[in-house]
């Protein structure tokens, strides 16, 4: 999908949620974008690693493919047959064939011919590769064996030249390009043992709130942390080393020091991006001489997100405290940034969807949907609080501004995980 602002639905096509006037934040196309920047950005100052090629499936080239060889790095036959030289018939030469793996035979001179094997290479002066089948031999009383040809010989045939392929020095593969089990095989065949990606992305995750337990059921006013349990395994499932998840309460000196002593890459954090009493998350960040990137997105739920460069490659994104409101920071956030870090495809896509979805007369809507065929439905209990919802889902619609009609097109950020369209929800009671 582009990163530009859905066009806005005819008026009257969709009822809207009521709001105020527009808030003075970040598109949300705007948003994704700077997010990709700031990730990018933070790559160039990130030396790959490499891995083993058993180890590399799945991941992506950090930098070209080069080859480090011809390809082939010699001239092989191409079938088993005959290496000869010169127009024939052709005298056999009494030798061991050429076999592959092993040395090239001695050179042929016009006339003469010798039993060669699929791979090996072929003798100097070779002029063509003659197949078992498309021969005969016969023994002759002065020659020995001589070799007649049943079809016409073509000069180079069934020769692979050296460097048919590819050139040593070449671009094989640009970076960026998958991983795949034909990738490890093109990559070995060019000489490699390892391969470059891009190392994992070191994350820490700094839960916020006073009023989180991590156990047991909710009373006296503390509700239960759902965002901890969540958010490490989403992040690792987008490819990143989480390296913890911490519980910090409604303290603005231990998040200030959870913020600057932290090691990862990216600090995510959930809830204080408001600007209630105890959300300090914006006076941390100044305090920290960080640079605020995105304060504030066009989008519901999730609005008060927020990206900021720490300094030294390093960043934070700021989740709203409410579940399926930190889910839609992540998604507009850090997968953005996560997938330029480590050169990821984002996994988006396109469907239209099956019903009328209400949107918000200003901002980008984001709702948890399935697909069903090449449809999308849409799913009840998607507030920002809930995760009833996309507990199920497939992947979250791109809501414009206004709603979208049934049959209209929209875009689909997908979930890093396997679809979840086999669950059927109790009684049909998560669809709209």
């Amino acid at each position: 999908m582009t990163l530009k602002e859905p066009a806005p639905v005819a008026p009257g096509t969709a009822v809207g949620a009521k709001a105020g006037p527009p808030h003075r934040a970040t598109a949300w196309p705007e948003a994704r974008a700077a997010a990709v920047r700031a990730g990018t950005t933070a790559r160039s100052g990130r030396a790959p690693r490499r891995l083993p090629l058993g180890q590399a499936l799945g991941q992506v080239l950090a930098e070209p493919l080069l080859a480090l060889t011809d390809l082939p790095s010699f001239d092989t036959s191409a079938m088993d047959g005959w290496a000869v030289a010169g127009p024939g018939p052709w005298t056999v030469r009494a030798e061991t064939p050429v076999l592959a793996g092993h040395a090239p035979a001695a050179a042929l001179n016009d006339g003469e011919a010798v039993r060669i094997a699929t791979g090996a290479p072929v003798p100097p002066g070779t002029t063509a590769v003659i197949r078992s089948e498309h021969s005969r031999t016969e023994r002759a009383e002065t020659a020995g064996l001589v070799l007649h040809a049943l079809r016409g010989v073509v000069a180079g045939q069934d020769i692979r030249p050296r460097g048919q392929e590819c050139r040593s020095g070449d671009e094989l593969l640009p970076a960026g390009t998958a991983v795949t089990p034909a990738v490890l095989g093109l990559a070995a065949a060019a000489g490699y043992d390892e391969l470059p990606v891009p190392p994992r992305p070191r994350v820490e995750v700094l839960v916020l709130g006073d009023e989180l337990l991590t156990a047991g059921l909710p009373h006296e006013g503390l509700i239960r942390d759902a965002l901890g349990p969540m958010l490490g395994p989403w992040l690792s499932a987008l490819g990143a080393e989480v390296l913890a998840t911490r519980w910090i309460g409604d303290d603005a000196e231990e998040l200030y020091a959870a913020v600057t002593g932290s090691a990862a890459d990216l600090v995510v954090t959930t809830g204080g991006t408001a600007a209630g009493p105890v959300d300090h998350l914006h006076h941390v960040l100044d305090k920290a001489g960080a640079t605020l990137l995105v304060d504030g997105v066009k989008v519901r739920p999730g609005h008060p997100m927020l990206l900021a460069a720490l300094g030294g490659h390093r960043h934070l994104v700021g989740l709203p405290g409410n579940p399926l409101a930190a889910v839609s920071g992540l998604l507009t956030l850090a997968e953005p940034l996560l997938a330029a870090l480590t050169r990821t495809p984002l996994s988006e896509g396109r469907a239209p969807v099956l019903d009328e979805v209400h949107g918000h007369p200003y901002d980008t809507r984001l709702v948890p949907v399935v697909r069903r065929g090449e449809q999308l439905v849409p799913l009840h209990y998607n507030g920002p609080a809930m995760l009833r919802g996309i507990a199920v889902a497939d992947g979250m619609a791109v809501v414009p501004p206004g709603g979208a009609r049934p049959g209209q097109e929209l875009d689909v950020l997908d979930l890093p995980w396997p679809p979840a369209s086999g669950a059927v929800p109790a009684q049909g009671a998560c669809f709209t």
